[in-house]
């Protein structure tokens, strides 16, 4: 399946097109801790306002600054690179005032404070996200506020939204081949295969790679693509894969998995766009209020209950631990992992990487959601503001509604 093969919620409404990113204040997120900083404790925790670089960069040059390694740096949650983005970090033994002071042209040191824990992925509660839409015209806000209608009533799917696949769309393809302990296969896909959307450079690098000549592949690569020369000088100097593989930062690694694992629930999600509002019997239903995962033995008696959104069907995030639904959604699972040619076990192959499965709801609500148009010195644009829950995609609401894609 195409990773972007992700069907509309709303297809029976017209979207109201218009672009998003022509300019990086026109994206604008800001995180919502799942808890205050206590004030006291070994862990500094640092709010930034990052403009235009993803995250782990954001981290890196942080960690460098302060003399530290860039995983000893926790967040939440990763942010969008083209984008105005508030989030908080946390650096244990830190000097709070050395923090304080760091500055660049596209980070922001906003507040420092004290906890008694390092911050974890998914230590959010969510994010307020203020977006323009420019080109759709004022006068087509009426068409935005009927998808909006629905939205809010049915959910919006909770796809796993395209920045989750990388730029060239290959990260659930690395995944598989760490799933399915295929080294060769990966570090195939991660130094060569060349597209003819990469960098000229980059292309001639990976071409490089195909026909055999490392050295020319090493010469190729840009020195700011770090992670790939890293890789390819272990392998060169080794001649084996598994040096290489080791090379790349743990956490690329874990996110590679991730993606496939997305990739597989977006599978699911696809099957069931058109229900995502109804539990099915057998389904693994989440409470919306505590989070808690049930099965439903019996739909019609539930089904109130999603309408009410007290509670919502799930896909799974699939590891060797993780359960899968029974029923007619239990068979839906099973076929979204069999047609990828993974069985559950598969994942037990990457325990260190945490792939030990987990469920995800297949909507997700939106909250104080507000819509208005503007103007400004680039023209009208429609202002979206909403805020979502931690882990869930700005850009699946905004499909909905412009339908550009």
């Amino acid at each position: 399946m195409p990773t972007l093969d992700m069907p509309y919620l709303t297809a029976e409404l017209p979207g109201v097109g218009g672009t998003i990113r022509e300019h990086l204040e026109d994206f604008r997120v800001d995180e919502i801790p799942l808890y205050p900083a206590g004030g006291a404790g070994t862990h500094v925790y640092v709010t930034i306002r990052k403009r235009g670089i993803p995250t782990p960069e954001a981290v890196r040059r942080i960690a460098k600054y302060m003399g530290v390694r860039p995983d000893q740096i926790g967040f939440a949650g990763l942010k969008d690179a083209r984008a105005v983005a508030t989030q908080r970090l946390s650096i244990e033994h830190a000097d709070p005032d050395k923090l304080s002071r760091y500055r660049d042209s596209q980070i922001e040191v906003l507040a420092v404070d004290r906890h008694s824990n390092k911050i974890r992925t998914g230590h959010l509660a969510g994010n307020r996200f203020s977006i323009r839409i420019r080109g759709a015209g004022a006068d087509r806000a009426e068409q935005a506020c009927a998808i909006l209608d629905v939205l809010r009533r049915r959910g919006v799917p909770n796809w796993f939204g395209p920045q989750r696949f990388g730029r060239r769309g290959e990260t659930a393809e690395l995944g598989r081949a760490l799933v399915l302990d295929d080294l060769d296969e990966f570090l195939a896909v991660y130094l060569g295969r060349p597209i003819e959307d990469d960098p000229p450079d980059c292309r001639r690098a990976r071409e490089a790679f195909d026909a055999g000549d490392l050295d020319a592949a090493m010469d190729a690569w840009p020195r700011h693509y770090g992670a790939p020369r890293r890789a390819l000088a272990a392998y060169r100097r080794a001649r084996r894969v598994g040096p290489a593989i080791a090379a790349i930062d743990k956490r690329m690694r874990r996110l590679y998995v991730s993606a496939f694992q997305s990739e597989i629930f977006n599978d699911v999600l696809r099957r069931r766009i058109q229900t995502v509002d109804h539990v099915l019997e057998g389904d693994m239903a989440q409470k919306t209020d505590t989070g808690g995962i049930f099965t439903v033995e019996d739909a019609a008696a539930e089904q109130p209950r999603a309408d009410a959104f007290e509670i919502s069907p799930t896909g799974p995030i699939v590891g060797y631990r993780g359960g899968l639904a029974g029923g007619e959604a239990g068979r839906i699972e099973h076929e979204a992992i069999a047609a990828r040619g993974v069985a559950r076990e598969d994942f037990r192959r990457v325990g260190r990487l945490k792939a030990r499965g987990s469920r995800r709801p297949l909507r997700f609500a939106i909250r104080g959601c507000e819509l208005t148009d503007g103007c400004d010195d680039d023209g009208e644009f429609l202002l979206l503001e909403f805020t979502a829950p931690s882990g869930c995609y700005a850009t699946v609401v905004l499909r909905e509604i412009m339908k550009a894609q």
